[in-house]
């Protein structure tokens, strides 16, 4: 990806979720891919000993499949959801079996 792998692309990642509504929480526990989604609750929780290239990469993987609305997000927020759009879309497609989606 076109991405810096710094603590500030990490935060201004984070704040996409926080903005779109989703608690971002990192725990320990068993995660087969690094994170799982409570979609009724709106939150997300990443394995806590991710380093921080793995937490950028997992936070894009599940950006990508949640309903993130352009308009609810700062003018910063929107550029950077936009670059992992466009990033995303430049890459060739890929096995998304990995992640993990709960429901209560």
């Amino acid at each position: 990806m076109s991405f810096k792998y710094t603590a500030h692309t990490l935060s201004a990642i984070e704040k996409i979720l926080q903005e779109s509504g989703y608690i971002l929480r990192y725990e320990k526990g068993n995660f087969n891919s690094g994170y799982c989604v409570i979609e009724e609750k709106k939150v997300v929780v990443v394995n806590k000993f991710l380093n921080t290239e793995s937490r950028i990469n997992t936070l894009i993987d599940i950006i990508q499949g949640l309903p993130v609305v352009e308009s609810d997000l700062s003018q910063a927020s929107r550029k950077y959801y936009q670059l992992i759009q466009a990033s995303v879309a430049s890459q060739p497609a890929t096995d998304q079996s990995s992640e993990t989606n709960a429901t209560s």
